[in-house]
C-alpha cells in the first residue's frame, strides 16, 4: 500500500463526518433526541391532569415516533426519481383527503384539520407540503434540461394552488402559505429572469396584504408580535407568556422538568410554543444548541443540493431544506416575539405525529439524493488477517 493511500485513509479517519449525509442523520438523530425529552418535559403535568397518567403524550411520541421512521426508511431506500413517478398519484391522495377533512375532518381548537384513518389522526395539509416541493422541482428541473428559463405563470400553480386554498378553508394559513411560499422561493433560486422575480416578489406582498385585509384577526397578530403588552390578556398573550419563559432560563436555564410555564401558563407549551419550554429549562446555552443544529441542517442540506448529480436532485434537495429549516426559522421567529403567531410546529421537536412523519420523510429523500452522489472509491488497504489464513493478500474495501 502506497503512502499516498495511508494519507488518504489517514484524512478520511480525521473526519467528524464521513460525508454529508452522515452529518444530516446525526443532526436529525440530536434534534429527535430533543424533542424526546422536550415533549415528555412540557407535557407530563397536562397529561397527569387530563389522562392521569404523566406519561400519555410520550408515550404517543414514541408511536409517532416509530411511524415517522418507517416514512424516514421509504425515503432512504426509494429512489427520488421514482417518487417523481409516483407523485400525481400521491397527489390525488392528498387532493381527496384535503376535500375529505372539509366535511368529516375532526375539528380540534376551531380547525377542522385531522383526518380518522384506522384509528389514528392525521393532518394532510402536512403531507401536502412535500408534495408541493416535488410539483415545484419537477417543473425547475424540465426547465433546466430544456435549456429555457422558468416562468412565473405556469400549470403548476394551478395544482399548487389548489392545494393550498383548500387548506386555507380548514383554516390553516400558516400550512397554506408553505405550500405556496416555499415553491416561490425555490424559483427565486432558479433560472427565471430576474424582471419575473421582481414581479413575484410583489404579487406575494400583495397577496398577503389581501389576506390580512380579508380576515382581520391575522393582521391583528401582526400588530400584536410590535407591542404584544398591548393587550397581554387577549392577542399578545401567548407571546408574552413566551417571552416571560425565555427570559426566566437565563444563561443554563431552571433544568429539565423544573420550568413552571406548562403549568397553565404557557398555551400549546407542548407543541407549537415547545421550545419556550426548552428555553426556560436549560437556559440560553440550550437554545444555542437547537439554533446550531439547524444552521447546520441549512449547511449540509445545500452541500447536498450542489453535489445532486442531475437538475431534479439539486432542486428537490435545496426545496425540502427549505421547507424543514423554513419552517423552524418560522416557529422560532414566533416563539421569540420576532414574527406572527402562526400554527407552524418546530420541525423534530414539536408533538405531532404528521408533522414529524413528514419531516422525517424528507429527510430520508435528501438523504437518497445525497448517497446518490456520493462518489465511490475503491482503495487498496491491508488489515490484520485470522490466524488461520496463512495468505498476506491485501483485500479490497470500499471508502465512500
Amino acid at each position: 500500500m502506497t503512502a499516498g493511500t495511508n494519507r488518504l485513509l489517514l484524512q478520511d479517519g480525521r473526519k467528524f463526518w464521513l460525508n454529508d449525509c452522515e452529518a444530516v442523520l446525526g443532526i436529525m438523530s440530536g434534534l429527535l433526541i430533543i424533542g424526546g425529552l422536550n415533549v415528555f418535559s412540557s407535557s407530563f403535568v397536562m397529561a397527569e391532569m387530563n389522562f392521569g397518567t404523566p406519561y400519555f403524550f410520550l408515550q404517543k411520541h414514541a408511536v409517532n415516533l416509530a411511524g415517522g421512521i418507517l416514512f424516514l426508511l421509504a425515503g432512504v431506500f426509494v429512489n427520488y426519481h421514482r417518487w417523481r413517478a409516483v407523485m400525481p398519484l400521491i397527489f390525488g391522495g392528498i387532493l381527496i383527503s384535503l376535500i375529505l377533512v372539509l366535511f368529516i375532518g375532526t375539528t380540534i381548537n376551531g380547525a377542522q384539520r385531522w383526518l380518522p384513518l384506522a384509528g389514528i389522526q392525521f393532518q394532510p395539509a402536512e403531507f401536502a407540503k412535500v408534495v408541493a416541493v416535488f410539483i415545484e422541482a419537477s417543473y425547475i428541473a424540465s426547465c433546466v434540461r430544456a435549456g429555457r428559463p422558468c416562468r412565473l405563470l405556469n400549470r403548476q400553480w394551478f395544482f399548487l394552488g389548489a392545494m393550498a386554498i383548500l387548506i386555507e378553508r380548514e383554516p390553516d394559513g400558516a400550512t397554506a402559505s408553505i405550500v405556496a411560499g416555499v415553491p416561490l422561493i425555490m424559483l427565486l433560486f432558479s433560472n427565471m429572469r430576474k424582471r419575473e422575480k421582481l414581479w413575484m416578489v410583489g404579487l406575494s406582498a400583495l397577496a398577503g396584504c389581501i389576506i390580512c385585509w380579508v380576515q382581520p384577526y391575522r393582521l391583528a397578530r401582526i400588530f400584536a408580535m410590535f407591542n404584544p403588552w398591548a393587550d397581554p390578556q387577549g392577542t399578545g398573550y401567548q407571546v408574552v407568556q413566551s417571552l416571560q419563559a425565555i427570559g426566566s432560563g437565563g444563561l443554563t436555564g431552571m433544568g429539565l422538568g423544573v420550568g413552571v410555564s406548562k403549568y397553565h401558563y404557557l398555551p400549546e407549551a407542548h407543541t407549537d410554543f415547545a421550545f419556550a419550554v426548552w428555553c426556560q429549562e436549560t437556559g440560553f446555552l440550550g437554545a444555542l444548541v437547537v439554533f446550531g443544529l439547524f444552521a447546520s441542517l441549512v449547511y449540509y442540506g445545500v452541500r447536498i443540493a450542489r453535489a445532486a448529480r442531475d437538475p431534479l436532485g439539486q432542486n428537490l434537495a435545496f426545496g425540502l431544506t427549505v421547507l424543514i429549516v423554513g419552517q423552524a426559522l418560522a416557529n422560532l421567529f414566533m416563539v421569540g416575539g420576532w414574527g406572527p403567531v402562526v400554527g407552524v410546529p418546530l420541525p423534530f421537536i414539536s408533538y405531532g405525529g404528521s408533522s414529524l412523519a413528514v419531516s422525517l420523510w424528507a429527510v430520508g429523500i435528501l438523504l437518497n439524493i445525497g448517497w446518490k452522489s456520493v462518489p465511490s472509491k475503491t482503495v487498496m488497504t491491508s488489515a490484520p488477517l485470522p490466524e488461520t489464513d496463512r495468505s498476506s493478500r491485501p483485500y479490497l474495501r470500499r471508502v465512500k
